[in-house]
């Protein structure tokens, strides 16, 4: 069965050349012009991955993107004309996976496509569970719950994405480049700063002491290594 791609835009013509590329590819395109028609079809169809386009009269993708992070951990694409870098940082940092500014190559589009739907396969098809420190930390990928000490702990899509990884990749010096590839795509390489943040979120909420942690550990210069313990 084909997988089902939501683009929502105002723009007709943006629309059917989407939609067109998607099908193309063998995909399934669910359209919509309105943001509030959007959020239903995403809670309903749950697609596989949704293309958001940022300036929309009556709500802004920004805000649609926030509405579907409350529900869902789909992969979220911003297709726009807004190309300044305060608005890149801003789509990725409330939850976008990804940031494609118009007009764009269409090969280009329908290659990040790809590559998310690639990547969010693969971490299906890997362990369910993962536990560290003698039962302390618990990581469930399916419920994406963290347990820590006996407590549940609440995670943002990007947090929960940039733990899982780490996680997987216990024992192993992970660069910042591959971190910030994983959790917001390999065009953002100059992401370091966002990086640098949300290990900081990490590290209060899973460590005893953030200042001196025993989970996530900074290989200086390199990157950060999740101890396997």
């Amino acid at each position: 069965m084909a997988e089902k791609i939501l683009v929502i835009d105002d723009d007709e013509n943006t629309l059917w050349l989407v939609s067109t590329l998607l099908q193309h590819h063998g995909f399934q395109a669910i359209t919509t012009t309105s943001p509030a028609d959007g959020l239903r079809m995403a809670q309903e169809h749950k697609p596989s991955m949704v293309l958001l386009d940022v300036m929309m009269p009556d709500m802004d993708g920004w805000e649609v993107c926030r509405r579907i992070r409350e529900f869902s951990d789909v992969p979220i694409m911003f297709i726009t004309a807004k190309s300044g870098i305060k608005d890149v940082i801003k789509g990725l940092e409330i939850g976008g996976d990804d940031y494609i500014v118009k007009p764009f190559d269409n090969r280009e589009l329908v290659a990040r496509v790809k590559a998310h739907l690639r990547r969010q396969s693969s971490d299906h098809k890997t362990t369910d569970e993962l536990t560290f420190g003698n039962g302390e930390l618990h990581i469930n990928f399916l419920t994406r719950e963290v347990t820590v000490r006996g407590n549940l702990v609440e995670l943002t899509p990007k947090e929960f994405s940039l733990l899982s990884h780490l996680a997987r990749n216990a024992g192993r010096v992970l660069t910042r480049s591959e971190l910030i590839a994983q959790a917001w795509g390999p065009e953002y390489g100059d992401a370091t700063e966002s990086l640098k943040l949300y290990i900081h979120y990490l590290r209060k909420k899973i460590e005893r002491d953030p200042e001196q942690p025993e989970y996530i550990i900074t290989s200086r210069g390199v990157g950060y290594r999740f101890v396997n313990r």
